[in-house]
């Protein structure tokens, strides 16, 4: 194991990427505020890369102290710009099993996610694959209180240049301040919400 620097985990590098649209795909000007979206990776030694092994609790345990940097860090990049939508995907390195990167994104690691952000009743839609250095990998975005405000489906696409590496895992969260620009497929608006339950 390379030495630990963040509780029992080695991270190796950090990331933080920022894009804001102004325009549609046609050319059409925002309706409202642009789109900003953020996006926060930690490139995390796999400690069980190159191993098969029943208890992935050493990859959980502490996962929540992750969650609560991963909240920390949108906090200080988003400052003061409202997060209305949230996802979440992992980039597991060639010799890590994908259940490796699945035991980074469960509850006790996006539980200090959504409190950083003030709540979150919706859960987190995820994906990820196994890739390395220079994969693209597409984060998912949900509205992070009413899972069924069509308007807020959308994705991030990010790759990273030196990251994963083969016994590495990338945890990747994504971020955004409003829905679509020019959403017009009908469905739940964000305005008529309930955020209730998680789902309208």
């Amino acid at each position: 194991m390379k030495d630990a620097n963040f509780g029992p985990y080695h991270i190796r590098k950090w990331f933080c990427f920022y894009e804001e649209t102004l325009a549609n795909e046609t050319g059409i000007l925002a309706d409202g505020e642009p789109v900003k979206k953020y996006v926060i990776a930690a490139a995390i030694q796999n400690p069980f890369a190159g191993k098969f092994s029943e208890d992935l609790s050493a990859l959980i345990d502490h996962s929540p102290e992750l969650g609560r940097e991963f909240g920390r860090r949108i906090n200080e990049l988003a400052g003061d710009n409202e997060i209305v939508s949230y996802g979440k995907a992992i980039l597991v390195g060639a010799d890590g099993e994908y259940e490796h990167g699945n035991a980074f994104l469960t509850n006790p690691a996006a539980d200090p996610v959504r409190e950083a952000l003030g709540g979150g009743k919706s859960w987190v839609p995820s994906t990820g694959k196994i890739g390395g250095p220079g994969a693209t990998l597409d984060v998912p975005l949900a509205h992070k209180d009413a899972l069924y405000v069509r308007s807020h489906y959308d994705s991030i696409s990010v790759s990273f240049n030196d990251a994963p590496r083969n016994d590495e895992v990338l945890i990747v969260w994504a971020f955004a301040t409003r829905g679509r620009l020019h959403a017009r497929l009908g469905g739940l608006k964000a305005e008529d919400a309930k955020c209730e339950n998680g789902l309208v």
